[in-house]
């Protein structure tokens, strides 16, 4: 067995790699950072039943405006209004998980899944 409870005795290596191991890690903390401060100053914007609902969130899933055009207004007709509003969110969920994965995907280098408390 080596020295030091059989891990050698012999010079820095393996110091010094986990050493550049910790600055890679903490240059990937940085750069996704980085990343969701970009992603929470990026909005997209979803419309549905042909326009007259327009869904406006930010990539960090904040709903940011709902436009209705009034003539999507009809009161006899309330549930066709609550569906297109449904719609036009999920349609912004989707763009915002899009946005997400296009910023945020390179950075995790097929990992997948939440990375250090990063959700994506």
């Amino acid at each position: 067995m080596g020295k030091f409870g059989g891990f050698g005795g012999g010079g820095m290596g393996g110091a010094g790699n986990m050493q550049g191991l910790m600055k890679q890690a903490q240059k990937m903390q940085q750069d996704m950072l980085k990343a969701q401060e970009e992603l929470a100053d990026t909005e997209v914007v979803a419309t549905a039943g042909g326009g007259m609902i327009e869904i406006v969130m930010s990539c960090d899933r904040k709903l940011s405006s709902i436009k209705i055009n009034p003539q999507a207004v009809d009161p006899d007709d309330v549930e066709m209004l609550e569906d297109m509003i449904v719609a036009g969110f999920n349609e912004a969920m989707k763009l915002v998980e899009e946005e997400q994965q296009r910023v945020m995907g390179p950075l995790s280098g097929g990992l997948g899944g939440g990375l250090g408390g990063f959700p994506f």
